[in-house]
């Protein structure tokens, strides 16, 4: 589940602390056990293959978390369950190439041919000039 398909600036969510304790300071620890709740103020890119997210804490100050490492809230206050299906990749040119399947339809022998490389050479510098 993407925290873009579900959320927008402004929406709640609940800090895991224990997903995240590791690389947080003191005072970022001692807001979020004052309240784990948080509000969204901005998303930003993580690592080029996830979105993280930048939170109002309940102390005023604004720390970025990883996608996994948040809780989405609904209205009243209650935990969104996440949806733990594969990630479909949303890459256009990973989608088309997953979609080609390849069958070798030529024998070995048939591919190390002499006159069936001289064919394709003669073809592919036709394109070059």
């Amino acid at each position: 589940m993407s925290i873009l398909d579900n959320t927008k600036i402004g929406n709640t969510v609940q800090i895991n602390l224990e997903l995240s304790k590791d690389r947080l300071t003191k005072e970022t620890i001692d807001a979020i056990n004052i309240s784990s709740v948080a509000k969204i103020s901005d998303f930003r890119i993580t690592d080029g293959k996830g979105i993280g997210v930048i939170l109002i804490l309940s102390n005023g100050k604004e720390q970025w978390f990883f996608e996994d490492e948040i809780d989405l809230l609904d209205e009243n206050g209650n935990v969104i369950k996440k949806n733990n299906a594969k990630k479909e990749n949303t890459n256009f040119i990973f989608n088309f190439l997953r979609g080609l399947n390849y069958e070798n339809k030529y024998k070995v022998s048939e591919l190390l041919n002499p006159i069936n490389f001289f064919l394709w050479l003669v073809v592919s510098f036709k394109d070059i000039f």
